[in-house]
């Protein structure tokens, strides 16, 4: 019986294995950042969101929890997409753009 495919779960010597966690990569891009507006299945709360971006999970939340900051409003990050509620688009272009970014408005 040939079990080269199997990943362990259990040891009873350890308990519970934990499999490594691959890292994600950002998504290759153009070199641009991207503000969209979207208010599309939020019950018509606007958000922004931040494309673009190319820096690590890690790089990415400290950039999100300044940009919060410095608009006072929530946000997340989801799948490399910084999400900032409300329309703060020009406040956001500002802050990226005094931090070497080159920054286009995109969408309505």
């Amino acid at each position: 019986m040939d079990l080269s495919g199997l990943n362990l779960v259990y040891s009873t010597d350890g308990g519970k294995i934990e499999q490594p966690k691959e890292k994600k990569k950002a998504p290759e891009g153009d070199g641009i950042i991207r503000l969209h507006r979207e208010t599309k299945g939020r019950k018509g709360k606007g958000v922004t969101l931040i494309k673009g971006l190319q820096l690590d999970e890690k790089a990415l939340k400290a950039l999100a929890k300044e940009i919060k900051k410095r608009t006072g409003t929530g946000g997340a990050v989801k799948e490399f997409v910084i999400e900032i509620q409300g329309e703060q688009r020009d406040i956001i272009k500002s802050l990226l753009e005094a931090k070497g970014y080159t920054v286009k408005l995109a969408g309505s």
